[in-house]
């Protein structure tokens, strides 16, 4: 099926592929543009993933922090220049200016922009992905808070104390922001909105251990705001073991080694089996597939995660026409032309990046030159628990650094997050909803499909776990060639891109 479409004297096209905060301000600042924009995703709703550990969490319901796509962009839509299509991308045909989708139907473009975003890495163990669930989208959300609910109603049925621990442990893989928020979170849940609502168990004996394979938790954050993150994170209940390089994941636990010192000082790898049913992947991330596709039809470089390589102006070499945005693109800020910096993998990068896109080809269409791209930064966020965050603020008039922590970051990391979310009614509806959860503990959202339905086989199967594995020290260094050693969240961090 080919695109029907086109017409001689039709505008230039503009397709994008991907709605998420790059895509979507892509197609906002061309709204104004003498351009015909053809908008596909593969689901039909703009996600607001800094949020969506909240939804996976129970704490918010998934409309709050998503929206329609028709709905976001329907004055575009009704203005006659934006078709949105939902679809899921299979080829790009540079050769001939053409994006496949699902169905074998051949969309035309005069200017392409791919923000694709990225998805879960599980460094070469992708068999780990249906015993630790990573979190990118709402099915994901959902998933785990499935096995999150789950596992206390396991536990309330098991009578054997050994046989309930493994339900009562939860494990979460990788200490970026989606971690940590991940673990604060569900620490709360076990020590306040569980506490009073069984009978057989107690879930504030729950345990919450939260596995880095970095010596620190929230490796970007300067390192006594680390510390401080770790102090809160145990503050509300919460374990951090950091240094843990994960090795092997099964519907039972995790296996993970530790240096410590041996018998004559020198450091030695320790494995240890952490019995769990219940684990989050939080650990790494890699680009959309469509990066593979784009190298293949272009020659452009990837980077070690599959990013795409782009030049200053975030167009492909040898195809100006084409330009990558996102967590899908490697790119560089040039603030300092001498001096690029990479630009981080978080929402305010993806939206910047579209803007300049778009920017780039409107210039383009003029016959003027593009411009490089040119991030600013403010700072990061990352909420711990109610009343916990950590926060560095870059205040770009007076070039100063803020940074701190605890109730003020955390309040102002609620409303910052509360001011971007999409649409009024997502943002009242939040606000009301963190309010009711603040002063009651209290989360509403703890519904989920029958779980017997929808994973017969999995992570209900009540058998008995095999032995855990004795302890073992290995050499002097752990094995080199173990490609899922590092268990490292910096990689990943998903913060406002996410």
């Amino acid at each position: 099926m080919t695109d029907s479409s086109r017409t001689p004297a039709t505008k230039p096209r503009v397709v994008i592929i991907g709605c998420g905060f790059g895509g979507l301000e892509a197609a906002k600042a061309l709204s104004h543009a003498p351009v015909e924009i053809v908008v596909i995703d593969r689901t039909n709703h703009h996600l607001f993933q800094p949020l969506l550990y909240q939804v996976a969490t129970a704490g918010l319901p998934a409309p709050a922090i998503a929206g329609p796509i028709r709905h976001i962009l329907r004055k575009q839509i009704a203005r006659g220049n934006l078709t949105v299509l939902m679809g899921e991308v299979t080829s790009i045909d540079t050769a001939s200016n053409c994006v496949v989708i699902d169905g074998g139907e051949h969309i035309h473009y005069d200017h392409l922009v791919v923000a694709a975003g990225a998805t879960h890495s599980y460094f070469g163990r992708d068999d780990w992905a249906k015993y630790a669930p990573g979190l990118k989208t709402l099915g994901d959300a959902f998933t785990i808070r499935r096995r999150v609910l789950t596992a206390f109603e396991q536990a309330e049925r098991e009578t054997d104390p050994a046989k309930r621990e493994p339900w009562l442990t939860f494990a979460v893989v990788g200490a970026g922001p989606t971690g940590v928020e991940m673990a604060g979170t569900l620490a709360e849940i076990a020590q306040q909105t569980l506490k009073s609502e069984f009978r057989r168990i107690d879930s504030r004996r729950a345990r919450v251990i939260l596995l880095e394979g970095a010596g620190r938790v929230l490796g970007t954050f300067p390192e006594d705001l680390s510390e401080r993150a770790k102090e809160q994170l145990k503050g509300l209940g919460a374990e951090v073991l950091t240094g843990a390089k994960v090795t092997n994941i099964t519907a039972f636990g995790i296996h993970y080694d530790t240096m410590e010192p041996g018998a004559d000082g020198t450091p030695v790898a320790v494995s240890h089996f952490l019995p769990s049913r219940t684990v989050v992947w939080a650990a790494g991330v890699a680009a959309s597939p469509l990066g593979r596709a784009l190298a293949k039809s272009t020659h452009c470089q990837l980077d070690r995660a599959g990013r795409v390589v782009v030049q200053p102006d975030l167009s492909l070499p040898d195809h100006p026409n084409l330009y990558v945005v996102g967590d899908l693109a490697h790119a560089k800020s040039y603030l300092d032309p001498h001096n690029p910096t990479p630009v981080p993998g978080v929402s305010p990068g993806a939206k910047q990046m579209g803007r300049k896109a778009a920017f780039n080809i409107l210039r383009r269409l003029e016959n003027k030159e593009t411009q490089a791209f040119r991030y600013f930064d403010y700072g990061n966020l990352a909420t711990i628990g109610k009343r916990a965050a950590v926060a560095v603020l870059d205040l770009p008039y007076i070039n100063k650094r803020v940074k701190f922590s605890g109730f003020s970051a955390w309040l102002f990391w609620l409303f910052v997050h509360v001011y971007f979310l999409i649409g009024f009614r997502n943002r009242t509806v939040v606000m009301l909803d963190w309010a009711w959860a603040y002063f009651t503990s209290q989360r509403h959202a703890r519904v989920f499909p029958d779980p017997h339905a929808l994973e017969p086989n999995a992570m209900l199967v009540r058998v008995t776990p095999p032995a855990a594995p004795p302890v073992s020290v290995s050499a002097v260094h752990p094995p080199a060639a173990t490609p899922t050693s590092n268990t490292s969240s910096s990689a990943g961090q998903t913060a406002p891109a996410r």
